[in-house]
Parts: structure tokens; C-alpha cells; sequence
């Protein structure tokens, strides 16, 4: 039910998810209860989802370093990289991470994200539980965040997609479970993302493919408006159901005729900035995140793109890895950091820095909690493939806010500095992540929808609160 506005899996795509919503029921409350009425201090969301388990010890919450040797005993190892210091007093990162620590003075660090128990750890089923906030398996398709976003906001700007995302391919290990959160779910299609799974070909997903006019594309557009009558939505759907059908097309079809649709051409960008961005995909993923900020965009995901044992799924040689996704983000992120402050963006821009899960080289869980060991990990490492975080670890996480009403310069939760290094000071959950999120954008924190006869919230039972202790 993932939404591919590009070439001809255009139209598949779009029945698929319109079908998908038609089966789980349309919501009945619609924009009724989507504000609380309170001043929001964001209009726009940049999630930078660092996929596949990024360890907390090595990045953003370093402990007491223990260089590789033969015959290191491994319990001894907290971090493999020395730490360095941020522009915060008395915080330090991990080393490689220079550019972010470079200002951490504009944003938020959380270190206590505690991780559901999900009983065996799979990277797909804590990414659907983080991005969606419900555990699986759910009876109905539960929607994405940014698809809540997208239905509560609506679009910024009428002709960009309300929710993007860029950089994960659908086409990876573990692809239908990636599609299970990558959809609006009973929301209906117009609110799914629009995927543009390599930013590099990013204008490709906003023109016709190779050889078609977009006179020629008008008439596909108009005939295929004509076939939406005689398709099972046209049969069964509700009128809700069939507007968001037809509205998600029109809105695909405004974006090809527009002038914002430059936004998602890279090569338009001066050559200096690009060559900083330019790290890999995920560089230009951030890149294309800040140019579609400035054109109104409302919701945009951008991933370092999980496919299993690739990327931060550092199972083996973790800390020559490790050190290769730092590379990747660090530049990227503080650029678009610096970029959007400096264009006056940030202020209503909220930046979420976020992964599924942290680790840790011996254990596997959370302490109390753990679970079958996934990674053999010797007790005594005389091999440099060996030494490394490699064991899932949900007891203690780190993430970082930017902009957006979130506190300049604060640091928020501890863990300990000692294994198992746990979150020990204000633990914070997926519910109160969700809802300061939602706060941030005034959405109220007690929106919901009316699916199979009971009422579907934002966050389960809409019990949660936001942290406000986040918010300046």
C-alpha cells in the first residue's frame, strides 16, 4: 500500500491503497477532532530514521572507551570509539559525529528512549511499533505518523504530498513486512507517502515516464478518472472513500504540471552545497528534505534505508561499520541543520534523529527481559570483525530534536555508565515520543477516528501525554 508516484506503478499503486482502505473502513471522524486549539510551534516534520538499530554508546551516548586488542575480554567493552566533545558543556559524542556535535547547542538530546518488549527481537516489527505506535499484529492496518499528520494537516502547500518518503526501497529483504507501516492504513490513499526510493532520481517521480507528453499524460489522467466508476471502490466505497481516492490523484497530477515540482531536482542545487550533502543516499535524501521544507512540505521521512545485516543492522564487524554510517550522516545532518536556521526554517521545523532499537556487544534485550541471542559474540575477541556493538539493546536509546519549539540546548534522560548501560533517569516511550510530536503541530493528543465501531487514536486507548520537559 506503499504510494510510488512514478512511472507506470503509478496507477497500481494507488488502487492497491485505495482497496486496502476500502477493507479496513473509513473514518468517520474526519478533521472534527484534529486540533486541540493550542498554539502549535511547528508546521512541518523531518523524521531522520537511522534504520536497523543504531547503538547509543557508539554515537550519541558514549561510555568509557575500550580500544580494539587481541584478546579483549568483551564484557569490557562499553564503546569502541573514543568521545568528543559537543557545543553543550560537559556532553560529548562519539567520535566521527563532529558536525552534529557542532550543534547540539540548537537542539534536544534524549538519552532514555526505552523500546517496547516485543518478544524476539525483529528489526521489522520495532520499526512498524515506532513509526505507528501500535505493536503488531493489529486487526486493522494501523496508520503511519506522518499519514496522521497528513489527514489532521492536510498539505502546507496544495501541490507537494503531505507525507514523503525518501530512501528506502520496497524492493529489500523483509519488503512486505517494510510495507505493513509504510501506508496510511484505514486513512485512506490520498494521506500514504510518496515514495522516492533513491533521491538522486527524485525528479523522475514528478514527471512522465520517458517518451509521454504530459498532454498525452492528461488524457491517461482524465480516462483513468473515468474508470474510477466502474473499479470496487466506485461499487462499494464509501463517498469518503472515493474522494480520497480521486483526490490522491489530482494531487499527484497537480505536482507534474507545477513549478515546485523543481524541488525534487538536485541538480538545481549550487555545487558547493551539494558536494556537502553528497555523502550517499542519505545525504541527498537530506538535501531534497531541505528543498521541499522550502517549498511546504508537511511530513517528510528520510532513511539511511534498513535491509537486513546492511546499514546500522551491524550484526558483524560493528565498529568498522559503525564508523562508515558516520560518515554518511554526520555532514548531512548538521548541514540541513545549519540550512534551515539559517533560512529562518527551523523555527517551525521539527527535526526527529531517531532508530528502532540501540546495542550492545554482550546483551541481548533489556536486562530482566532478554531475549534468544541472534549474534554469536565471543567472550574473548581476536578478531577486529568481532569487536563492535552487535546485540539488540531496547532498555536505552538516544534521540535528538531540532527546531520546532523543542529546547535549544538541553539534554533530557540518563543511562548508565556501567553495563548494562541502561536508562536510569526519566525514561521516555514511543507514546510520549508520538505525542510530543503531535503537540509540537497542536494536534490534539486525543484524535481519533472511528474504525469497526470503536475509536482509534493516535496512540493507544488516548491515554498519552507529551513530555513537556522537551518544549522551551
Amino acid at each position: 500500500m506503499n504510494r510510488y508516484y512514478n512511472r507506470r506503478s503509478f496507477l497500481k499503486t494507488a488502487t492497491a491503497g485505495t482497496l486496502g482502505a476500502l477493507a479496513a473502513g473509513a473514518p468517520l471522524a474526519g478533521f472534527l477532532n484534529s486540533c486541540s486549539g493550542k498554539q502549535a510551534s511547528a508546521d512541518a516534520v523531518i523524521l531522520l530514521w537511522m534504520a536497523g538499530g543504531m547503538a547509543h554508546t557508539d554515537t550519541f551516548d558514549p561510555k568509557a572507551y575500550t580500544p580494539y586488542e587481541k584478546g579483549l575480554d568483551s564484557n569490557r567493552v562499553l564503546s569502541t570509539f573514543p568521545s568528543i566533545p559537543t557545543s553543550l558543556d560537559g556532553i560529548h559524542f562519539s567520535e566521527g559525529l563532529e558536525s552534529i556535535a557542532s550543534v547540539m547547542d540548537r537542539g534536544t538530546l534524549i538519552r532514555s528512549y526505552v523500546a517496547a518488549d516485543l518478544g524476539h527481537i525483529l528489526h521489522s516489527r520495532h520499526q512498524y511499533h515506532w513509526h505507528t505506535c501500535y505493536e503488531p499484529p493489529q486487526t486493522v492496518a494501523a496508520p503511519h505518523i506522518g499519514a496522521w499528520i497528513a489527514q489532521a494537516l492536510g498539505p502546507k502547500n496544495p501541490v507537494i504530498p503531505p507525507f514523503i518518503d525518501i530512501g528506502q526501497r520496497m524492493t529489500v529483504g523483509e519488503a512486505e513486512e517494510l510495507k505493513a507501516f509504510h501506508t496510511a492504513g484505514f486513512l485512506g490513499s490520498e494521506f500514504g507517502p510518496f515514495m522516492i526510493p533513491d533521491p538522486s532520481s527524485g525528479l523522475d517521480a514528478v514527471k512522465p515516464p520517458a517518451g509521454m507528453s504530459f498532454e498525452r499524460f492528461e488524457r491517461r489522467n482524465q480516462f483513468y478518472t473515468e474508470l474510477l466508476g466502474q473499479n470496487p471502490i466506485g461499487d462499494y466505497g464509501s463517498d469518503y472513500q472515493k474522494e480520497s481516492f480521486k483526490r490522491s490523484m489530482e494531487q499527484a497530477y497537480m505536482l507534474l504540471k507545477s513549478p515546485e515540482a523543481k524541488a525534487f531536482d538536485l541538480r538545481e542545487e549550487p555545487e558547493e552545497q551539494y558536494a556537502v550533502y553528497n555523502t550517499g543516499k542519505f545525504g541527498l535524501g537530506c538535501l531534497m528534505a531541505r528543498r521541499l521544507i522550502e517549498q511546504g512540505a508537511r511530513f517528510i521521512s528520510v532513511t539511511t534505508e534498513y535491509e537486513p545485516f546492511m546499514g546500522w543492522d551491524t550484526h558483524d564487524n560493528g565498529h568498522v561499520r559503525a564508523g562508515e554510517m558516520k560518515k554518511l550522516i554526520d555532514a548531512p545532518v548538521a548541514q540541513l541543520i545549519k540550512d534551515l536556521d539559517r533560512s529562518g526554517h527551523l523555527d517551525r521545523t521539527l527535526i526527529v534523529i531517531a532508530s528502532e532499537f540501540s546495542r550492545d556487544m554482550v546483551m541481548e534485550g533489556r536486562p530482566g527481559a532478554e531475549v534468544k541471542h541472534q549474534v554469536n559474540q565471543p567472550d574473548v575477541i581476536n578478531d577486529i570483525r568481532n569487536y563492535g556493538m552487535h546485540r539488540h539493546f531496547t532498555d536505552g536509546s538516544s534521540i535528538l530534536m531540532f527546531g520546532g519549539g523543542i529546547k535549544k540546548g538541553s539534554v533530557f534522560g540518563k543511562t548508565a555508565d556501567e553495563r548494562p548501560c541502561k536508562t536510569i533517569e526519566n525514561p521516555i516511550r514511543i507514546e510520549q515520543i508520538h505525542q510530543s510530536i503531535y503537540h509540537a503541530l497542536g494536534i490534539d493528543p486525543q484524535k481519533h477516528e472511528m474504525v469497526e465501531g470503536r475509536p482509534f487514536y493516535t496512540t493507544p486507548d488516548g491515554v498519552h501525554l507529551p513530555e513537556m520537559a522537551l518544549f522551551a
